[in-house]
């Protein structure tokens, strides 16, 4: 996540509770920096302040969507009138909320805005690189491509669509495996998944099923 907000205290806040979330923060401190990061490198949200030095916030959110820039942004600002709201979602925001605010609400935004993103993503981002749902291909950080079957490529996709949930095996055998019952099946083809991309690409909670790796 790209946090752009020049309120140092409201900076470190944020980045320690959603942190916590399991969040991997990058603050930028005004819009400059957040241009810069925003050009330069890939995330999977930007939460943007529009008071910001140096390049306002829909400035800024102007110019990443001039270049291509389709991250989902939600805009978190103390301007939070109704003409507030439109100006800023019709400048390629996809959510805005206003300040203050609250933690809980917040976070549920956060949620939904990736979950939408990524139902809806060509590529979505899996622990150690970059997933591409139509080639059932991941594109690994160090430079390897790994080539999915359509089975492996189910069950990742369905775990990184909610990359903080844990699903039990039955959900999973019935996301991916249409009607079969054997749950065996799914940690068959997690075995498989662990052994393409590392074995903390899939997480096992125990005595409940899996989860995605950390991010």
């Amino acid at each position: 996540m790209l946090l752009v907000e020049d309120d140092r205290e409201l900076a470190g806040l944020l980045d320690g509770l959603l942190g916590e979330e399991g969040y991997d923060v990058e603050v930028a401190p005004d819009g400059q920096r957040g241009l810069h990061l925003g050009l330069t490198r890939s995330y999977d949200v930007i939460v943007l302040d529009r008071g910001l030095p140096a390049i306002e916030g829909l400035d800024l959110l102007g110019r990443l969507r001039s270049k291509g820039i389709v991250t989902p942004v939600l805009v978190l600002s103390a301007r939070g009138n109704p003409a507030d709201r439109v100006e800023g979602l019709d400048a390629g925001a996809e959510d805005y909320v206003s300040k203050p605010f609250d933690v809980d609400e917040l976070l549920a935004r956060l949620r939904g805005l990736l979950r939408r993103h990524v139902e809806h993503a060509d590529v979505v981002r899996v622990p150690g690189g970059a997933f591409d749902v139509a080639a059932r291909e991941v594109s690994l950080d160090h430079g390897d491509v790994v080539s999915l079957s359509a089975r492996e490529a189910d069950v990742l996709l369905h775990l990184a669509r909610s990359p903080k949930r844990v699903f039990s095996r039955d959900e999973l055998l019935e996301a991916a495996f249409d009607d079969a019952e054997d749950e065996g099946l799914v940690d068959t083809y997690v075995h498989y998944l662990r052994r393409k991309l590392g074995r903390e690409s899939v997480l096992t909670v125990r005595g409940v099923g899996y989860r995605l790796g950390r991010l």
